[in-house]
């Protein structure tokens, strides 16, 4: 019987522990992350993304498009895309995230063929940012893409 009443109350003392641990180390797993990032010939979607094939890379006289896709960002987060030619920002997009444990997609680019095309031999990635309280949190460049 003392047996039955020890064990009872090894359990009620540890076992709420062990589900605090799982639940800290759940939110821990939630932290946020950059899940795709790169440059396309066109808008993409989170279903064109969770395909997880290539999408086509821009081309002289195509659309030109950076996305970045970024889990689990926190209420307050600033998330920044940047369409980059050989370093620098050509075009860029920014949001600031309204809810807890949000995916967000984001996009920057042209949406429309550029008068004259795309300037040819150069370098074009795509960079997204993801700042917290002044810090940044996350940040990823794409490799680089050059347009034919």
């Amino acid at each position: 019987m003392l047996t039955w009443v020890l064990l009872t109350l090894l359990l009620v003392a540890f076992v709420p522990n062990w589900a605090v641990a799982d639940d800290m180390a759940a939110e821990g797993a939630r932290e946020t992350s950059i899940v795709s990032l790169g440059l396309a010939d066109r808008k993409v979607s989170k279903d064109d993304l969770k395909k997880r094939v290539a999408l086509p890379k821009p081309r002289f006289n195509s659309p030109g498009v950076a996305y970045g896709w970024v889990a689990h960002a926190k209420k307050g987060d600033k998330i920044e895309v940047h369409l980059k030619m050989d370093g620098n920002s050509l075009m860029h997009n920014v949001r600031e995230v309204t809810e807890d444990d949000t995916d967000v997609l984001l996009q920057a680019g042209k949406t429309g063929v550029p008068a004259g095309g795309w300037p040819q031999k150069r370098q074009y990635t795509a960079k997204v940012t993801v700042t917290r309280d002044g810090k940044t949190v996350a940040e990823q460049e794409s490799d680089p893409v050059s347009i034919e």
